[in-house]
């Protein structure tokens, strides 16, 4: 294996529309190939407040995140798993504005976690190889990688399995 099987993937689950309503995270790390931590966590958005829209796509629900912690209790631990890292995420675009939004509502700098501006997509590398529909729930299913779709810790997980498949 190579350093390019060497990355961390992630997925956020929003409560709201709000580019800064986190209220699950999920990271996997892969070093050379191999799954070798991962991390999943529930999130107090802010005001702990939902649109059902959101809620009706996770099923997540205010009860289940009210004594969870806000988005600056955890960080320590999302950033010893994104410090320098390459970061992979399905819909890149989306992740990394949820994670940089959220970040500067907490008054934290993005720059803190040593990261590229633009993660990896598998998404944009997946319909660059002509696979369309290209939603992570299809490409998981047609690669016949397990998804419980949009809980977070799966997502990821879906993600680095498919990323792993990228040049197959």
């Amino acid at each position: 294996m190579n350093a390019n099987n060497t990355f961390t993937a992630i997925d956020f689950e929003t409560a709201t529309s709000k580019r800064n309503s986190i209220c699950a995270v999920g990271i996997v790390s892969v070093e050379n190939g191999e799954i070798v931590d991962e991390y999943s966590i529930l999130i107090r958005p802010p005001y702990n407040e939902y649109n059902w829209h959101n809620t009706n796509v996770h099923g997540i629900y205010e009860e289940d995140t009210e004594n969870s912690p806000a988005f600056d209790e955890i960080y320590p631990e999302i950033k010893k798993r994104l410090y320098g890292r390459t970061i992979v995420a399905h819909n890149e675009s989306f992740d990394r504005n949820v994670l940089k939004n959220t970040m500067e509502s907490f008054g934290i700098d993005y720059s803190d976690l040593n990261i590229a501006d633009r993660w990896e997509c598998t998404m944009k590398i997946y319909r660059a190889k002509g696979c369309k529909p290209a939603r992570l729930n299809s490409l998981c299913d047609r690669y016949g990688i397990e998804l419980d779709h949009h809980e977070a810790l799966s997502d990821a997980r879906g993600c680095a399995q498919l990323y792993l498949r990228r040049e197959k």
